[in-house]
This record gives C-alpha cells, structure tokens and sequence, in this order.
C-alpha cells in the first residue's frame, strides 16, 4: 500500500510550514524520505540552497526522543556538536545554556532514565537545534506531553526559531498548535497522502502559546478543520467556539 502518491511541495527559506492531516495519511513516512530515511519509490527530494544556508544539513526530531540512553543529558543535546568536531569544552558551555533555557537546569549530568518525559524531548529539540542544521524536520515532537509542558515547549522552540529563522517542516494533528507555529500549514488527503489544501497564517510575529484565536484566526481553524474532514472521507463541519 502506498503511503504518499501525487504529492508535490515546496518549503521557503526560513519557513514553518506545517503538514496537518488524518491518521494514516503518510505525514511520518514523508519526513522520513525528507530526512533521507526512507527513498521514495517515484520522484525525488531536491534541496535548492537558499541565502540563508549555511550547510546541506536535514535533522529529525521524532515523536520518541530517541536520546543515547548511555550519554548524559548534556553529552546528548551536544552529539552534533562533537560529530562536527567542536571542542569539549565549548560544545559542553553551549549544551549547557540552552538546556538551562528549555527548562533544564540541574538535569545535564542525569541520564534518560532519570528523566521525565517532557525532559527527554526538551533535550532531543536541544540536541536538533545545537546541531545548527539548514532545515530542521519536527514529527509531532510536543504529542506524548501534558498541556502545560506542551505550552511551554511551544513557546520556547518559537523563541528559539525566531533568532535564526531556520527552515522547519512540522508535522502535528493539533490545528491550534499549527497555527501558532507556522507561516503556512498544509492539509494532507487520507492516505496514500497528498495535498488537498493550504493555508497561509496571517499572525505577527513574535507570538505567544497563549495567543486567543481572534475572528479571522477562528475563521481559518474553521477551515482547516473543514479541509481535515473532508480529508478523511467526511463531510465539512463546523467547531463550536
């Protein structure tokens, strides 16, 4: 059974563009043929430098964080610095403050086993981040956590985006969270997964994860979980404010 078929798209320099759709609909195998994991069977994956580049580099942060269960939180957030040949001690000072900054502070010698869920991602999107890579991949990284830790996670990957731009293709089945992040959000069929809608966000920047959805931003939720419905198979539908 083919997961993605027809499916053609394009990501802007220093985009958040965001992929939504129903379960099944081949969200996860895409990024896995965009990070390189996976080969498509047809077509082709092509990256064209933009003038923000800085390397070729693709990282994926994963819906399970994935972290070397023998490396220390601070040893893991900095593993591409040390493939990249950073000195000790300057990868372990980096390591350091941006794990302070995600809400890690105290937590760099403890191993995953000692730490919580919400702590293991926080070290997986440090991990992504220090590795300073041209496009960063996210598969619904904030899923598997509570409301609160969610929020704050949101709003720190957005703080930490908004300093450098980096070019970000997110996956999540949370309209509102796509519409917080995104610049441009992209509603994908039943599967095999192909794009039936887009949307482009209409909200300044900088933002807030406690932003309310005013007429316009409810107008657009409306929609896309509109485009969702029909994506599924089912009829448009409306969502009670």
């Amino acid at each position: 059974m083919p997961a993605l078929r027809d499916l053609s798209f394009g990501s802007r320099d220093g985009e958040f563009l965001t992929l939504v759709g129903p379960s099944g609909c081949g969200k996860t195998t895409l990024l896995r043929v965009l990070a390189g994991l996976l080969a498509p069977d047809a077509g082709a994956v092509e990256r064209v430098g933009g003038p923000g580049d800085r390397n070729s580099s693709v990282l994926l942060v994963s819906q399970e964080h994935n972290l070397f269960p023998w490396m220390t939180a601070s040893a893991n957030a900095a593993f591409g610095l040390e493939m990249q040949g950073v000195a000790r001690a300057e990868r372990e000072t980096r390591a350091r403050e941006l794990l302070a900054r995600l809400g890690c502070a105290g937590k760099e010698r403890a191993y995953p086993r000692q730490l919580s869920m919400g702590m293991k991602q926080r070290v997986a999107v440090a991990r992504c981040f220090l590795g300073d890579p041209a496009v960063m991949l996210m598969d619904e990284p904030f899923a598997a956590l509570d409301c609160q830790t969610r929020m704050v996670l949101q709003q720190e990957v957005l703080d930490l985006w908004e300093q450098d731009r980096k070019s970000v293709v997110f996956v999540t089945h949370d309209v509102d969270e796509a519409i917080l992040l995104s610049d441009r959000i992209l509603v994908l069929s039943e599967g095999p997964g192909t794009v039936v809608a887009e949307y482009e966000v209409p909200l300044p920047r900088p933002r807030h994860a406690l932003l309310e959805l005013n007429g316009e931003l409810w107008e657009l939720k409306q929609r896309i979980l509109g485009s969702l419905r029909v994506a599924a198979g089912g009829e448009r539908f409306a969502c009670a404010r």
